[in-house]
């Protein structure tokens, strides 16, 4: 399966990425006349060269795998992920302190970027709609649904980080503004978001996989519904008939097919287009859609030679010891950790690299890189500006302990994101697909909306199945408090967690070098440098 969908890709939505690319010098030759040959009746006429115009679309969002943009703003603003200071390196200005504190201002770079990510996207899904509309076309009507239900899954992120954002749906001279009220401005996106799927979801592809693969089909646009739903009472005060609406969608999405892979790491592995859970991804390739660069984001320096990369990391991205703790459970799991450092077990005094103690064995744990890093000839490796105060020494040991976050973090402090297998002898850019959507995410959604309606049984029969698949002890009784938590063991690093907290009540709570924060944090500013240029735009609420 997987074979063919690459062929698949190769054909089509690579096509579509090569030819943005190649055409972006263009631009700047006002007297390139490039698409001279091109008309209406030479164009958009075969299903091919509708996918080829589409490219835009989809490449818009390569983006989201790389630093300073959506992924990261909502990553090292929870309480999964943190990026410490280490003497010089990682100090922005504090940049990223303001980011895990909760303390961030409308001037924050990070915003800016995600703003400008977002939009970009929404602008794009505007002009392929608005010249799909200039073509007289059977197949014209069919890929404007498909560009509107991308748009509103834009939307819909734009809705989640900055709340009250600007509904640009055309070209105009208007100047895009919010609406003065806050709360009426996100209730007005999140109707729109609704009834632009909902409105086109029939007319999408039904199939899944083969030229549907990597696209918004009709699985796409239930899911994106029930993310929508689950968080409608955040975004629009709406609650329980969301509720009953988003286990609806969640079995929409049931009909076509989707079940657990049998191994929770199969769903990220190098060659994850054949799996049986992912929904909806990106499909990154190392030489022909990079952007996804968590290797070089979170892996040490001196991991260049674990992974034998042709370019040295960056370390800097890096788990909270509280997270990574989250997954222990020593009554119920017992198992033995391996080389693996003592956040799964008491450590042996006389050498810290070694465990004494028993852990877990939560499947999971595939999402984080630990214990002492290896050389292809099996001997460790080693950090030769390696601190001296750190107990794992010379010898190159993620541990999940940090000492602090600023201004001298351990070089090798935290448990480093693993969740997608990396390349031996690659790039600074994964070809891993990054999954936006899949079905253990859809199931955990089902089972909440249920436990919010009084369904206990159904949601704690749902919520099992994830459990079992992680190879630990299925609950007893599920409560909204071990719900977050397994959410939280299972969607590590996938776009979900500073939701899922606001959604529970939990994101303004005290954690690792964070204190109490308000419930103004909640949706980040909007960006300064577009209040700047833009004037009819207002700002959220207590910023």
């Amino acid at each position: 399966m997987k074979r063919n969908m690459k062929n698949i890709l190769d054909k089509k939505f690579y096509v579509m990425l090569l030819g943005l690319l190649f055409f972006a010098p263009a631009c700047t030759d006002l007297d390139e006349e490039l698409f001279s040959d091109v008309t209406d009746e030479n164009f958009f006429q075969s299903d091919d060269e509708f996918i080829s115009a589409l490219g835009g679309a989809y490449s818009s969002f390569y983006g989201i795998g790389n630093h300073s943009n959506l992924w990261s703003s909502n990553e090292i603003a929870s309480d999964e992920m943190v990026i410490a200071t280490k003497g010089g390196d990682w100090y922005d200005g504090g940049i990223l302190l303001q980011l895990h504190q909760h303390n961030w201002t409308p001037d924050n770079s990070f915003f800016n970027n995600t703003w400008g990510f977002l939009y970009s996207g929404i602008n794009t899904a505007n002009r392929l709609i608005a010249q799909f509309e200039n073509i007289e076309s059977d197949n014209s009507t069919a890929y404007i649904n498909e560009l509107r239900a991308v748009r509103a899954i834009w939307y819909m992120w734009a809705m989640d980080a900055f709340g009250n954002v600007p509904l640009v749906t055309g070209f105009s001279d208007d100047v895009p503004k919010n609406d003065s009220d806050f709360q009426t401005g996100r209730t007005k996106v999140y109707t729109f978001v609704e009834t632009e799927l909902v409105a086109v979801i029939a007319d999408l592809d039904a199939s899944v996989g083969g030229n549907a693969y990597a696209r918004v089909n009709q699985a796409t646009a239930w899911a994106a519904l029930a993310k929508l739903y689950i968080n409608a009472e955040v975004y629009s005060g709406g609650a329980t008939t969301e509720w009953a609406k988003a286990i609806n969608a969640v079995d929409q999405v049931e009909t076509f097919g989707y079940s657990l892979e049998g191994l929770y790491s199969s769903n990220f592995k190098q060659e994850n287009s054949g799996s049986t859970e992912n929904i909806f991804v990106v499909p990154y390739d190392k030489v022909f859609a990079q952007g996804f660069n968590w290797p070089m984001m979170t892996l040490h320096y001196a991991s260049q030679s674990v992974f034998e990369f042709t370019e040295q990391p960056w370390n800097g991205y890096a788990t909270v010891e509280e997270f990574y703790n989250s997954y222990i459970d020593t009554v119920n799991n017992p198992g033995t950790t391996g080389a693996v450092w003592s956040g799964l077990a008491t450590p042996d005094p006389s050498d810290l690299t070694k465990p004494n103690g028993r852990g877990t064995l939560d499947s999971r744990l595939s999402n984080f890189l630990v214990g002492p890093q290896l050389l292809p000839d099996n001997t460790q490796v080693e950090d030769p500006a390696a601190d001296e105060d750190d107990p794992d020494g010379a010898g190159l040991n993620f541990t999940p302990q940090h000492n602090t976050i600023y201004p001298n973090g351990w070089r090798q402090g935290g448990a480093r994101i693993g969740k997608y297998a990396y390349e031996s002898g690659g790039t600074n850019s994964m070809s891993n697909d990054f999954v936006i959507y899949r079905w253990g995410d859809m199931k955990l959604i089902r089972a909440e909306a249920n436990l919010r309606l009084g369904n206990d049984a159904l949601a704690l029969a749902e919520v099992n199945e994830i459990r079992v698949r992680a190879e630990v002890t299925p609950f007893a009784a599920l409560t909204l408090d071990n719900l977050l938590a397994e959410r939280g063991r299972e969607m590590f690093a996938e776009l979900s967690r500073r939701q899922d907290l606001i959604r529970f009540g939990k994101f303004n709570d005290a954690w690792w070098e964070k204190e109490v924060s308000t419930s103004t944090y909640n949706v980040f500013p909007i960006p300064q440098p577009q209040l700047d240029v833009n004037s009819t735009l207002v700002q959220n609420p207590g910023y």
